[in-house]
């Protein structure tokens, strides 16, 4: 398959869903769009029917082209990460891997205008994050809930309001900053540096003033990143992690138990903000972000040092932390809930805990006057006293 046939096939799929996030390219499966977290069999028109081996593999060759390292990084490690932009309409995150001896290929796609804080509706809070000067700020969640997008925001924001110098080292380059007030040099893995490592040692000596990682994927980059932190950086990453509690602890778990306490005591006086975000379904279709996010203060630095313990857990912080902006998963769901945005059975089935969770819900239904029990036809019985007589 040629590039442009390829590209017939991907318009025809943006005509056909304007909304969607992700394109999947599977054997024994149609063409299938993700819209709204549900695939969706796509391109009828074309009479394609079920994908073979040969079509994957030729989709696969289509968007890798004559590039060796992407081929041998297939051969070697059974994937490979690529950008891919279609005729200036759309780019397009693509990951290229086997599966039972075939070729599979997921192509997420990327806005083309860096979005801004007010229009994904974050939090003020990331607005403040992004005035920190120096620091580490750790932004979670599962593959595909938002981060990307959440740090371009940041990330524009800094580029709306501060003069300064900002290396980002990503795999692939997903937002293409245009040059505003700041000075942005947006490196690739593969393309211009060959580990998130050797690319962040090399940022400390490009002058930069914010540092963007793609991911901390080992023990290695963490320390460097700590260390940028440490001598005036604002350098801000992601982790797979679901919350807080787990970010400190995969940070901490890739490094040997002697060097625990040093690693703790870095991080916690490096760190600035953990951020974590879910997405959920949203009433009407879409998809709504909830979020999680903890700063750092001397209560936080001390659980960081020693470990979370009854009375002072990270949960129990960020509650109480609410008027700086601070809030657990299960208040922002919460939140979510009273503005109408999701449903019942989806605040409980993303909540943290849903105990919590449960109660606000009657809170809130008993401000609404709505019921909150499907239990009726309840009375006291006033004849049970003298039947027992």
């Amino acid at each position: 398959m040629k590039r442009k046939d390829l590209n017939i096939i991907l318009h025809r799929l943006l005509d056909e869903h304007p909304n969607l996030s992700d394109i999947n390219f599977t054997v024994g499966k149609p063409i299938q769009a993700e819209v709204d977290g549900v695939l969706r069999p796509s391109c009828a028109e074309l009479e394609v029917g079920l994908l073979t081996a040969f079509h994957t593999e030729h989709i696969a060759l289509a968007l890798i082209g004559p590039d060796r390292r992407l081929i041998r990084d297939l051969l070697d490690t059974g994937s490979c990460d690529l950008s891919y932009s279609l005729d200036g309409r759309a780019r397009f995150r693509v990951n290229v891997f086997s599966q039972r001896g075939h070729y599979s290929v997921v192509m997420r796609v990327l806005p083309s205008r860096v979005p801004t804080i007010e229009e994904l509706d974050l939090p003020p809070v990331f607005k403040q994050i992004a005035e920190e000067k120096n620091g580490i700020v750790f932004v979670t969640g599962a593959t595909g809930s938002g981060k990307s997008t959440s740090l371009a925001a940041m990330l524009h924001q800094i580029n709306r309001t501060k003069s300064v110098h900002v290396v980002t080292l990503e795999d692939p380059v997903e937002f293409v900053h245009p040059q505003l007030q700041a000075t942005f040099n947006q490196r690739e893995l593969g393309l211009d540096f060959d580990s998130y490592a050797n690319g962040l040692r090399a940022a400390l000596r490009q002058a930069p003033k914010v540092i963007l990682v793609g991911e901390m994927r080992d023990r290695e980059t963490v320390e460097i990143g700590l260390s940028a932190a440490e001598t005036g950086h604002l350098v801000l990453t992601t982790l797979h992690t679901i919350d807080a509690s787990h970010t400190i602890n995969r940070v901490v778990g890739m490094f040997e138990l002697e060097e625990e306490r040093l690693i703790r005591i870095r991080l916690a006086d490096a760190m600035r903000w953990t951020v974590s975000q879910r997405l959920l379904p949203k009433v009407g279709g879409g998809r709504v972000a909830a979020f999680e996010i903890m700063g750092n203060n001397l209560r936080v630095r001390e659980a960081v040092l020693h470990g979370e313990s009854e009375g002072k857990t990270f949960y129990e912080m960020m509650q109480q932390a609410r008027p700086f902006g601070w809030t657990t998963f299960d208040d922002s769901i919460l939140d979510l809930y009273e503005r109408g945005l999701v449903t019942e059975e989806t605040a409980l089935g993303y909540a943290s805990n849903k105990a919590v969770v449960k109660r606000g819900i009657d809170r809130i239904k008993s401000q609404r006057g709505e019921k909150t029990t499907d239990i009726e036809g309840l009375r006291i019985d006033q004849e049970y006293s003298r039947k027992i007589t």
